[in-house]
């Protein structure tokens, strides 16, 4: 299967999705399955994995039900207040839908960039692998470091590394990024998605050219058998569509073996969230 690890839909709510600032009028309208479908299959896209933009309940609830009604959508990242004394008993109810893959807050927003090393939030994570729940690492650059950590707090639990954790691509900086993803990927337990990258750049002037290097440390870091692609429709949009995205990403993948583009394209995804 060719899997898209990672995209969203919201039905549009300033105060939800209050994120949505002026220069991302695109976003601001329903994103829903029926849309996603015809970019899917204008791609050539199997399946794809849903994950949380609003951090409630409530969306993860949209997200499963979203997937309970479309084949295509094969599992849900969702959230849920990791942080929380109750955790435990909200994981333990919805650990029985087979659906539910993952779990994710959004570090990246966060004013602390040490936030993801606070007593009660992996209080909640060592709860996520009673459930066999992955953790999906979402944040910038600057977090990397402390993310590391954070990982190795963890030992036994998977990790998704969402958007080569968002290197300052805009600006043209590789280090310390590509140090701290190599030392990320020394630990086998984190695998990478190449995804949200065209939307670190200048979104109106960014090339392919300007791309490349930052995708070259991510594969060269983690490998063909530890990194997945993924759309992140729509956000992505802010700087490019659907379809133009996966063919980059095969263009860039182009010259590995058929073994190892298979992998990223799909058979990594349906390993790391244990796919059916």
């Amino acid at each position: 299967m060719k899997i898209d690890a990672h995209h969203h839909f919201w039905k549009y709510d300033p105060v939800r999705y209050s994120w949505m600032n002026d220069r991302m009028e695109i976003l601001k309208k329903d994103y829903q399955p029926s849309e996603l479908l015809i970019e899917i299959e204008r791609s050539g896209i199997d399946g794809v994995v849903s994950v949380q933009a609003d951090q409630s309940i409530r969306e993860t609830d949209e997200l499963l039900g979203h997937a309970a009604r479309h084949d295509f959508i094969k599992g849900v990242v969702g959230w849920f207040p990791l942080a929380d004394p109750s955790v435990e008993e909200v994981l333990a109810k919805y650990s029985s839908n087979p659906l539910l893959k993952g779990v994710r807050h959004v570090v990246q927003d966060e004013p602390d960039d040490r936030f993801i090393l606070g007593e009660a939030f992996n209080e909640g994570i060592r709860k996520l692998e009673k459930f066999d729940l992955v953790y999906d690492i979402l944040i910038y650059e600057r977090q990397l470091g402390p993310s590391i950590e954070f990982v190795d707090l963890h030992p036994n639990l998977s990790f998704v590394l969402d958007h080569v954790a968002k290197p300052r691509i805009g600006d043209g900086l590789m280090e310390p990024w590509k140090e701290q993803m190599f030392e990320m990927a020394r630990r086998e337990n984190v695998t990478c998605k190449l995804s949200g990258m065209a939307t670190e750049a200048n979104w109106a002037e960014w090339t392919f050219d300007e791309l490349r290097p930052y995708m070259e440390v991510a594969l060269d870091a983690f490998g063909p058998e530890r990194l997945m692609f993924g759309s992140d429709w729509p956000v992505a949009r802010l700087a490019i569509d659907y379809e133009p995205w996966v063919d980059l990403c095969r263009k860039f993948i182009s010259t590995l073996s058929e073994e190892e583009r298979e992998a990223i394209e799909g058979g990594n995804a349906v390993r790391a969230y244990r796919l059916d």
